[in-house]
C-alpha cells in the first residue's frame, strides 16, 4: 500500500492487477501486481527507490516483444519504459531514451539518408531492448552502430558507458550480466553516398523479406532460440521434423520453424513444454543444444531442457 502511495504522490501512472497477455507480443501471461509507467528518468529512479524501500520485487521491460510471461503472472512491478521515448537527430549521431521503439528510430535514420540500421526497422523492441540483446538481423547488429550509452547501476547512479565498457557479442551485452538498467543510447551512423542503396530502400527490401519467411500473422515473441555456432536454429528445428509440433494452442510456426507461435489462448506452460521438447529433440538427434534467446519473467513449472550428465 505504501507503494501505491508513494506512486500517487509522485504523480507516476500505475495500473494494478492487470494481465501482462495485453502488454506482450506473445499475447501470453498472467497478473502483475502492477504495472508502472515512467515517463522520464528521474520517475523510473523514483520508482525503482519506492520498489526498493517497500520490498517490492521489481523488472524492466520494454515493449514485452522477447518475453514470456508466466501464467502466474508476476507478484511485484513491472516497469515498462514504452512512454520513455525521446529521441534526437544530430547531424550522424542518434540519441534515444531506452523506451523509443528501435523501428521508429532505424526509419527515421534511413528517412534521413543515414545508413547503419536498416536492419532493425522490422524489430519490435525498444532501443533499451535492443542494446540489452545487441538485437540484429541481415547481418547487422546494434554493436555496429553503438557510439555511447548513459546507464542506472543498482545504487541508482548514472554512468556513461562507452563501446568497449559493453563487451558486446552474439545477442550479449554486459547489461544481461550485470544489475545495470540502459537509460539512453546514441548511435553513430553513416550517410549514405551516390553509390549506395538508399537506406529506406534496403529497410523496406529487409520489411519484405520478413513478412515473406516469418509468421507475422500470429502473436510471437520473435526466434525463440539463438542462432547456434555453425548453423540455423530453425533449419535444426524442421530437419528435426518439428515444424507445426503443437502443444495446447502454442505450436512451431509452419512458416518459419525458429519461431514458436500462438494460435490462440496458449498457455506460458503450453510454450516451455514446446521449448523443452524442441531442445530435447534437437539435442538427440544432432548433439545440439539450442539456447533460448527470449527472457523469462515469472515462475514457471515447466524447465528448460539441460544436457544429460554421463
Amino acid at each position: 500500500m505504501k507503494f501505491e502511495i508513494g506512486l500517487e504522490k509522485l504523480n507516476i501512472e500505475f495500473s494494478k492487477d492487470k494481465l501482462l497477455k495485453d502488454f506482450t507480443t506473445f499475447k501470453i501471461g498472467g497478473k502483475a501486481r502492477y504495472i508502472v509507467f515512467p515517463k522520464n528518468i528521474d520517475e523510473l529512479i523514483k520508482i525503482i527507490q519506492l520498489a526498493k524501500e517497500n520490498g517490492i520485487s521489481w523488472r524492466i521491460v520494454g515493449n514485452c516483444s522477447n518475453v514470456l510471461v508466466s501464467d502466474k503472472g508476476f507478484d511485484g512491478a513491472i516497469i515498462t519504459t514504452t512512454k520513455m521515448d525521446f529521441f534526437k537527430t544530430e547531424k550522424n549521431l542518434i540519441e534515444a531514451e531506452c523506451g523509443c521503439m528501435i523501428s521508429q528510430v532505424a526509419r527515421k535514420a534511413c528517412e534521413n539518408g543515414l545508413k547503419g540500421l536498416e536492419f532493425a526497422v522490422g524489430i519490435p523492441g525498444t532501443v533499451g531492448g535492443a542494446v540489452y540483446m545487441n538485437a540484429g538481423a541481415y547481418d547487422g547488429e546494434i554493436k555496429d552502430v553503438f557510439e555511447c550509452a548513459e546507464v542506472l547501476d543498482e545504487n541508482l547512479n548514472i554512468l556513461k558507458l562507452g563501446k568497449s565498457d559493453m563487451r558486446f557479442s552474439y545477442r550479449y551485452s554486459r547489461l544481461k550480466e550485470e544489475k545495470l538498467i540502459l537509460l539512453k543510447a546514441t548511435f553513430r551512423l553513416q550517410y549514405a553516398g551516390e553509390e549506395d542503396v538508399p537506406p529506406i530502400e534496403k529497410a523496406n527490401e529487409y520489411n519484405q523479406r520478413r513478412r515473406k519467411k516469418q509468421p507475422l500473422q500470429y502473436p510471437s515473441a520473435g526466434s525463440i532460440f539463438k542462432r547456434p555456432p555453425g548453423n540455423f536454429a530453425g533449419k535444426l528445428i524442421e530437419d528435426a521434423g518439428l515444424k507445426g509440433y503443437r502443444v495446447g494452442n502454442a505450436s512451431i510456426s509452419e512458416k518459419h520453424a525458429g519461431f514458436i507461435v500462438n494460435l490462440g489462448d496458449a498457455l506460458a506452460e503450453d510454450v516451455r513444454k514446446l521449448i523443452y521438447h524442441t531442445q530435447k529433440t534437437v539435442y538427440e538427434k544432432f548433439g545440439v543444444l539450442l539456447e533460448p534467446e527470449i527472457e523469462f519473467i515469472g515462475e514457471f513449472e515447466t524447465p528448460l531442457f539441460e544436457i544429460p550428465i554421463k
